[in-house]
């Protein structure tokens, strides 16, 4: 049995502060930001009575859409002190997206900066919310959405309509300590805190709710896995909207008192200097970040060897990418962890002890105190170690649903509280998993069913290929033929006849991809999660197979 931890985040916090008053709790090297716990907790505390002051209170819904800014980090704890529920937006969502969540999620609040990539955020608020230009700061009324009172920019410039991050903190120097301490008691760990729109390749995304006794433990857990410390120091590049960022990353380091050491947007080169500068211990990041600091021209002008462990994640971990990370970064004690928002988000870890065959080719086992049953996808039965059905996970790590959508949580959640992940996998009989999957992305050939998964990972053992997702498209004859998306190494070049003559004779026939698409990037996520469903819709379109995709199937 695992160590259960019975706080709030703002009682964790405060704990930590108490234990670990000196030790860096955020540090952002290339803005000279470096918070001690005892300094962080403080500005929390003061942000804290800032929202109070703006009439924010337990249970309304504040949104923040930003990149990894060190105001996110402080909104996490400032908002969970006083029982607001974080609503996190995706960095890469454009107008109607933005809307949607805002809308769907009763925001009342939102935090934003000015813009990340293409997408001018400042701009695209007015577009939704014309009426902000013309509107008192904490004074909006919005047709389109009614809830929406207070927009704060993260930052020094003056925006019409908008407070700044600083009026925030002068607020709060207005509000007493015993009015915080008053609106603390009245908090319950297992309340939610913190709300995540799933990316949803299907229909409009879901809000999933997550509280207290979620985030704190899966953290906790993830952290207890990588064998956290308080001497430990984790890089973050992954984004802070995700369950990646929130929770293996924030979650995981303060349960530990550990130091987070964010890294404002991706780049390989700002990854590789921020761990050389910090001497940082560990390590996130999904796949492709991996492949591209590994990757890039100036990787061996820096001193990786402060690396012990972190987490590789978010999408399938290619065995080659996990030697070569173990072998090159120094991270011989790296974990790969496995599961979804609707968890909180992690259901398996390996250990930092597991041998490397298990930490290739599995996702681990279950976290303490989780259940991981492998399901029959007809029955619902539970399966013995090495047949494949549908991961399901029952315990703490499950979320209290999908805000004002109870149909959709109980096609999830089952009346026996398991959480049907829809992902394929194989358990053996020590518990460990491997993801064959989705459901919804196995490949039918001809009443073959074919796990993409396999091939990706045969695909990966050619000398040329750099980065594979295979994928299935419509044909008139079989149902579906086997597609593959590959990205080449650099300065190699390779034709479809090679790689099928790789494949053949020692993949089955049906399982050598039909067709080959040679490409330079993958759709992605802003999570770093490869959107095959889209690479399908392209492929589709360039081989001209609408007509085979309209073929009915029983």
């Amino acid at each position: 049995m695992g160590k259960s931890l019975h706080f709030t985040m703002g009682q964790l916090l405060e704990h930590m502060a108490i234990k670990y008053p000196d030790n860096d709790a955020l540090v952002y090297p290339d803005q000279g930001l470096r918070y001690s716990y005892k300094e962080f907790n403080a500005i929390c505390d003061g942000v804290a009575k800032g929202l109070l002051a703006m009439g924010v209170g337990k249970g309304d819904h504040i949104a923040i859409w930003a990149t990894n800014v060190p105001q996110w980090v402080i909104l996490q704890f400032a908002s969970a002190k006083i029982g607001a529920i974080l609503v996190t937006v995706n960095t890469n969502y454009k107008a109607v997206e933005l809307e949607y969540v805002l809308k769907q999620s009763d925001t009342t609040t939102l935090f934003l900066v000015s813009g990340f990539k293409d997408t001018d955020y400042v701009e695209t608020l007015y577009s939704v919310v014309p009426e902000l230009r013309n509107a008192e700061p904490g004074q909006l009324q919005s047709e389109r959405l009614p809830f929406l009172k207070n927009v704060v920019f993260l930052g020094e410039r003056d925006y019409a309509g908008m407070r700044r991050w600083h009026d925030l903190e002068v607020l709060g120097e207005g509000v007493e300590n015993d009015q915080l301490s008053a609106v603390q008691k009245l908090l319950d760990e297992h309340q939610v805190i913190n709300m995540q729109y799933t990316s949803g390749t299907t229909g409009f995304p879901k809000g999933v709710m997550l509280t207290h006794h979620n985030v704190i433990n899966n953290g906790f857990n993830i952290g207890e896995c990588m064998r956290f410390t308080e001497k430990d120091r984790l890089c973050i590049p992954v984004p802070f909207f995700h369950c990646f960022g929130c929770v293996l990353g924030v979650m995981a380091c303060v349960t530990h008192g550990s130091t987070m050491v964010p890294v404002e947007t991706f780049s390989a080169e700002a990854v590789l200097r921020t761990v050389q500068t910090e001497r940082c211990t560990a390590l996130h990041g999904v796949p492709t970040m991996f492949i591209a600091e590994l990757d890039h021209p100036a990787f061996d002008r820096y001193d990786l060897s402060s690396l012990r462990t972190g987490i590789m994640a978010g999408s399938p971990c290619p065995t080659e990418v996990m030697k070569r990370v173990i072998r090159e970064m120094y991270m011989t004690e790296i974990t790969i962890a496995y599961g979804q928002t609707e968890s909180s988000p992690v259901i398996t870890q390996t250990r930092t002890d597991d041998p490397v065959e298990l930490r290739v080719a599995t996702v681990g086992r279950a976290l303490p105190d989780v259940e991981v049953k492998i399901a029959d996808i007809e029955t619902g039965q539970r399966l013995p170690p090495g047949r494949q059905g549908e991961l399901c996970t029952r315990g703490y790590l499950v979320m209290k649903g999908y805000y004002k959508m109870p149909d959709e949580t109980a096609r999830v959640i089952d009346e026996d509280g398991w959480l049907h992940t829809g992902d394929l996998a194989v358990m053996d009989e020590n518990g460990y998993c491997k993801i064959t999957g989705r459901i919804k992305n196995m490949i039918i050939r001809g009443g073959e069913n074919i796990y993409p998964r396999e091939i990706e990972e045969f695909l990966y053992t050619h000398s040329k290929v750099a980065d594979v997702q295979v994928y299935g498209v419509p044909d008139v004859k079989y149902g579906e033929q086997v597609m593959a998306a590959i990205k080449l190494k650099e300065n190699t070049s390779a034709t479809s006849e090679e790689i099928q003559d790789f494949c053949r004779g020692r993949i089955a026939n049906y399982k050598v991809p039909r067709y080959i698409k040679f490409v330079d990037e993958f759709p992605m996520t802003a999570s770093g999660k490869i959107q095959k469903f889209k690479l399908r819709e392209m492929a589709i379109m360039e081989l001209q197979l609408e007509a085979a995709g309209s073929v009915e199937t029983a």
